[in-house]
């Protein structure tokens, strides 16, 4: 794909996004004269840019699109379901064929619009046979002539009509006769030249030669080209861009070498540290000194460069969110239910990897969602709500993390019997005793699922299985709370940013740790001893009673002293043993993807070039145990 070509799938896939969501809008405020505006813009946009670059299916598509809004907003013909449906399918072409070319496809092998959306676009325009009079602005606006069409006319006939047709007060004769040779000039203007005058010029409507009798009569033109003075035009500068496109893989590498800047830089400034320890004297302590002005310096500018990196990489998740709905309206309307989809927080940034990762996620969850939670408008009202289903995608940041919570007001989840479909198929033991949060995660199991036969949205038993598994790629954690008859809520926790996450420094049994600071809450003191529930110890943290775990035991490592807690902000809180804090840092994660091993997310090199293991955010928050095992 050249690079013209690029350029606009990119531009218009943006607006063909931003189609979809005015066209939602549209449906529940038909009268919105601002919505109408802006998608006939949008499509007229998509359409000058596809003729230049040769795609008549576009151009036919955006062209009939563009045909409806102009009827819709002059109110030709009427915001209808079937004109919004009309031009959902037309969307929808639209991005198919523009998804077709930004997979490689070649611009001649795209299909042609289909007969379909052409009849249902035309149909539409025409307000689906209505015989209803076309409005009295409409019957002025076809019956009027534009003044130029006239002009054209004129311009166009032989020298002898020109120069006859001084009815509007121009001296027509003499501008002819000062633009051509004397020997051509004319003397008077025949009249039998009026008479083959096109007909146009004689039907001029009346408004147009009102219009040009109230001007003043113009003098007699003596040849000389003059034009109106225009300042603001002739000294208007040219459209600063204020934004170019820059390929993602660039900026991945410009954010490694930003991270490894500042970790070359910390590095740097511990070394730097220790050489201060011994007595400079002479030049040496000048070139010490000079040498700490110029270290800090470089750390300074380092931490900015990476501070800015990060930045460009930052996009608000609603690029993410305007696109599911239309998902939920369709889905909906193909099952039978009545689902309103409510989005908040759209506006919060978070990385771009994070933002391209989640949609697959999220659509699975969505679509979870409005087969197995929601109910069906009888069964709502039978059960004493309304006929009505709502979900709601919220998305805000807190701390280092950005939170996306899922929730719709159906029917919940049962935990019994997610308990006993797990040991139906198999992916428990009989013996199995669980939590009811850990009958909750059996839905990411792979294979679990509570329908008998898959059907096109759902039932095979891998949706949830790749929810899991994306968010903790992305070193995030997803919580489940759900009631029976009320409703389920998916809670997604994630670093703001994948590569450089703020970290606390710890050692267990030998090993440098690093926990996200994202689910730290604080550091306390244990004791020699601790109280026992159920034969696990207990320690009373600001009044509440919190469960202790060691992390060396949970990650397998050797038993040792710990005597250092940190408690944990999971969705049941405890408190984390080690055997020390090291203090805190700001790491350039790298991803372990050779081997794998449970707890450990990824890896990193401390300001003393000591290698670290982080401990993923995922297995914190599920209280430093694995998922639930399936059976052996």
């Amino acid at each position: 794909m050249d690079d013209m070509l690029k350029d606009f799938v990119v531009e218009a896939m943006d607006l063909a996004v931003n189609v979809e969501e005015h066209l939602l809008r549209l449906e529940r405020d038909p009268d919105n004269k601002e919505t109408l505006n802006a998608v006939f813009r949008s499509f007229h946009t998509i359409k000058g840019g596809a003729g230049f670059m040769g795609l008549p299916a576009l151009v036919a598509a955006c062209h009939l699109t563009e045909n409806l809004f102009d009827a819709l907003r002059t109110g030709a013909a009427p915001v209808t379901p079937i004109a919004i449906e009309a031009a959902l399918q037309a969307s929808g072409f639209v991005a198919d064929q523009l998804t077709e070319l930004a997979n490689g496809a070649a611009p001649e092998s795209l299909p042609a619009m289909p007969e379909e959306l052409e009849h249902i676009l035309t149909n539409a325009i025409e307000g689906k046979g209505m015989d209803a009079p076309a409005p009295a602005a409409a019957v002025v606006a076809e019956a009027a002539a534009p003044v130029a069409e006239v002009a054209e006319v004129v311009a166009a006939a032989p020298a002898a009509v020109v120069a006859t047709a001084s009815a509007d007060g121009l001296d027509w004769e003499g501008m002819y006769n000062a633009v051509v040779p004397e020997g051509s000039r004319v003397a008077a203007a025949p009249v039998s030249a009026v008479a083959a005058a096109p007909a146009v010029v004689a039907a001029a409507p009346a408004a147009a030669a009102a219009a040009a009798a109230a001007k003043p009569a113009a003098k007699a033109w003596d040849g000389a080209e003059r034009r109106e003075e225009r300042p603001e035009v002739r000294h208007a500068a040219p459209v600063k861009e204020d934004s170019i496109r820059v390929d993602a893989v660039k900026l991945d590498a410009l954010l490694e070498v930003a991270g490894e800047s500042v970790q070359a830089a910390n590095q740097a400034a511990v070394l730097l540290e220790r050489l201060l320890q011994f007595k400079f004297e002479g030049q040496a302590a000048t070139l010490m000194a000079t040498l700490a002005e110029t270290l800090e310096r470089a750390s300074r500018y380092s931490t900015e460069l990476q501070r800015a990196t990060l930045a460009t990489r930052m996009q608000p998740v609603g690029r993410l969110f305007q696109k599911f709905p239309r998902l939920v309206r369709e889905l909906a309307k193909d099952l039978g239910k009545d689902v309103e989809l409510t989005i908040e927080g759209a506006e919060t940034e978070v990385d771009r990897v994070v933002v391209d990762s989640l949609y697959d996620p999220l659509v699975h969850m969505l679509r979870n969602s409005l087969d197995h939670g929601v109910e069906s408008p009888e069964a709502r009202l039978a059960a004493g709500k309304p006929a009505k289903s709502y979900i709601s995608l919220k998305a805000w940041q807190e701390a280092n993390s950005v939170m996306i919570v899922l929730q719709d007001d159906g029917k919940g989840m049962d935990p019994v019997f997610l308990r006993s479909k797990a040991q139906q198929k198999g992916l428990i033991s009989e013996n199995a005793q669980l939590s009811n949060d850990e009958c909750f995660q059996l839905v990411f199991l792979p294979g679990f699922s509570t329908k008998e036969v898959a059907s096109s949205v759902s039932g095979r038993g891998v949706g949830m299985d790749v929810v899991k598994t994306a968010v903790e790629k992305n070193r995030g954690a997803i919580h489940i709370e759900s009631t029976l008859g009320k409703g389920t809520k998916f809670a997604i926790r994630l670093p703001i940013e994948l590569s450089i996450v703020p970290t606390m420094l710890v050692s267990t049994s030998g090993a440098a740790l690093a926990l996200p600071m994202a689910v730290v809450q604080r550091v306390v003191e244990l004791p020699e001893t601790f109280m026992e529930v159920g034969g696990a110890p207990v320690l009373k943290d600001q009044g509440r009673p919190l469960p202790v775990r060691s992390l060396a035991g949970s990650l397998g490592y050797e038993s040792c002293s710990e005597r250092v807690g940190i408690v944990v902000a999971a969705p049941q809180p405890y408190i984390l043993a080690v055997e020390a804090v090291d203090g805190t840092a700001d790491l350039v994660i790298k991803p372990m993807t050779a081997i794998t091993v449970e707890g450990i997310t990824g890896t990193a090199r401390s300001a003393e070039g000591e290698l670290v293991l982080v401990v993923g955010l995922s297995f914190l928050m599920d209280g430093c145990r694995g998922s639930v095992r399936m059976a052996a």
